[in-house]
């Protein structure tokens, strides 16, 4: 089913964006594991909305009731569901287009699958899904931090805006103290000039993530479909509004000569086997090894934005789609913990399955 993702760490999300609640049911988490629900909440308070004047000023507090598969504070090993339950709908905010199809939604093609669409905020297709997400990457996080395991992401570059310095030079601690999410303080201030004023047109802008996965072992992953790249890219590409993925070099690689390229071998003074550059992204043949995991991920301008467009609608006559409603002029501060928490929930997967194939 399109709304579950894992082999043993599975999740499967439910609820749509002016239903009653959203929220998610997360099998194989292991027994034992201390359930940190004040961490869980702060992750969802990085992706709740109304957080400043460049995110929709809907108001939801996001807050999660735990239902299942807790007690005394640790997991019981049996499914854990999440809830969140929706606040702040205004349905009325999208009677006018029942019979519209907006530019870039998913509006035509629900109703082409399904035959039925819930218009109200786009239902099952909205961005409010993504907070069941972070509530199971949240555990994630929580199973990975005991394992030395980090995920962090940044916005890099919001339009033609865009940090120079790679990942290495900046200062992550940074990156929440700011509304945009950007470690870089200075870049920080001109990103978010540069939404506010395209949000005071009533348009949107897009732009990357960046993240960066350290203290992964040698070995997570699995040959041929499974590869560790191919896990994160369709996690990363099942995030709304994404429209790219690229790993280590990406698409720069292309540039680069075979012996420039290949990342030598070394065995540094604890005897552990590394590689002198990273070119891989932490990656090869599908599996980790050992050096930092490293990816973009692309998200294009919001779909809806608070201008005149033409449309069709369900009879197929020509139409003028007016904006209206509470939406983000840019995706990408919200993005951040999103990002993170699919990369988390790909990680603890593939850490329960490389315990699965070895006999110790």
């Amino acid at each position: 089913m399109s709304s579950t993702y894992g082999k043993i760490f599975k999740i499967a999300t439910f609820g749509e964006s002016h239903g009653a609640a959203i929220g998610v049911i997360v099998e194989g988490c292991p027994a034992g594991l201390d359930f940190d629900l004040e961490f869980i909440q702060q992750e969802l308070d990085r992706r709740k909305p109304g957080q400043s004047r460049i995110t929709t000023q809907r108001r939801e507090a996001d807050t999660v009731q735990v239902l299942s598969g807790v007690f005394e504070g640790k997991t019981t090993g049996t499914p854990i569901s999440m809830v969140i339950w929706n606040e702040d709908q205004r349905s009325k905010d999208y009677s006018h287009i029942s019979q519209q199809y907006r530019p870039s939604h998913a509006d035509y093609t629900y109703q082409a699958k399904y035959g039925v669409r819930d218009y109200r905020g786009g239902g099952r297709s909205s961005a409010r899904e993504t907070a069941a997400r972070v509530a199971a990457g949240a555990l994630a996080k929580i199973l990975l931090n005991h394992l030395g395991v980090s995920v962090q992401a940044y916005v890099s570059q919001v339009g033609k805006l865009k940090l120079s310095k790679p990942y290495q030079e900046l200062d992550l601690s940074l990156t929440d103290t700011n509304a945009v999410r950007c470690p870089d303080p200075e870049m920080a201030q001109v990103m978010f000039d540069y939404i506010d004023e395209i949000r005071k047109k009533g348009d949107s802008i897009g732009g990357v993530v960046n993240c960066v996965i350290t203290g992964t072992p040698v070995g997570w992953g699995e040959p041929v479909f499974d590869k560790l790249h191919a896990e994160l890219g369709k996690a990363m590409l099942s995030i709304n509004a994404v429209k790219g993925f690229e790993y280590g070099s990406g698409f720069e690689g292309v540039e680069l000569l075979g012996s420039q390229h290949n990342d030598a071998f070394y065995t540094d003074e604890n005897g552990t086997i590394r590689t002198r550059t990273n070119h891989s992204g932490g990656i090869q043949g599908g599996i980790s090894n050992g050096e930092d995991i490293f990816f973009k991920v692309a998200f294009k301008p919001v779909a809806t934005i608070m201008q005149d467009q033409e449309s069709v609608n369900q009879e197929g006559e020509k139409i003028v789609v007016q904006g209206k409603g509470r939406h983000d002029p840019c995706v990408l501060p919200r993005a951040v913990p999103i990002v993170e928490a699919m990369a988390a929930l790909v990680l603890a997967d593939f850490y329960l399955r490389n315990k699965a194939t070895q006999y110790s």
